[in-house]
């Protein structure tokens, strides 16, 4: 399916957030997904997965989670430097401010005439796996996909400590998440006790597990694991064309 691009302004307390909007050409409605990144913010490698997704039949919103540091368009490098930058950015950002720029974009996606109002999921990669699993709290999220998400079992996410761990019985729609065995950042038992959790917990889930490193999905580094990207992505789509049937 072609899909189009484009670029919008969303204001969130008093800082202007860009968002990425990807989408199927084809006139017509949608589910909408709303896509966080990892702490590189919006370069190449993600809008690439964002658009490949858009192409299977999703609106595609993905925000720069940074706006209140970074200036608007600002794609970090994915190299030592911007690994310290990131991480910054990441450690100086409220967890507040967080899920309010999540609540920002699932009312964008409410309102889109492309968006069925009633099928709106969420996706993101390591820091933005982390993000889109706090945004499946949210009543309005039917399902959820997690990419190697960091920072849930330890509540490493911006200033202070993150309480998603605590609230997973908050999650009442359908979760993917997927783990590689070789992640240094998220240890076996880091996903043991996401794992025991979500069990204990009841909530619907499915779990992969990649024999492949952190990040493997991002095209444009070392660790990228082709085979492991192609499985997971048909793994992806199956999930979430079955929630949104």
């Amino acid at each position: 399916m072609q899909i189009i691009k484009r670029n919008v302004g969303l204001t969130v307390g008093n800082s202007l957030m860009r968002v990425y909007v990807s989408s199927p050409k084809p006139i017509g409605q949608y589910p909408g997904i709303l896509f966080y990144s990892d702490i590189y913010q919006l370069g190449s490698p993600i809008t690439r997965l964002a658009d490949r997704l858009a192409g299977y039949g999703y609106v595609v919103a993905a925000p720069e989670i940074f706006h209140r540091l970074e200036p608007i368009g600002s794609a970090i490098s994915p190299d030592d430097l911007g690994r310290l930058r990131g991480n910054d950015n990441a450690s100086r950002t409220a967890i507040t401010d967080y899920d309010a720029d999540t609540k920002a974009v699932l009312d964008f996606l409410k309102k889109e005439e492309t968006v069925m109002p009633d099928k709106i999921g969420t996706m993101g990669f390591c820091i933005g796996g982390h993000l889109a699993f706090r945004a499946a709290f949210n009543d309005a999220v039917k399902a959820s996909v997690c990419c190697y998400p960091t920072g849930i079992h330890n509540g490493k996410l911006g200033k202070g400590t993150a309480d998603t761990l605590e609230r997973v019985a908050e999650l009442k729609g359908e979760l993917f998440i997927l783990f590689g065995t070789l992640d240094p950042h998220i240890p076996e038992a880091g996903r043991t006790r996401i794992m025991q959790e979500l069990i204990s917990t009841r909530v619907s889930h499915t779990t992969s597990l990649y024999e492949a490193n952190h990040t493997f999905m991002r095209d444009d580094g070392d660790r990228f694991d082709p085979v492991a990207t192609d499985a997971a992505w048909a793994e992806i789509i199956v999930f979430l064309h079955q929630v949104f049937a």
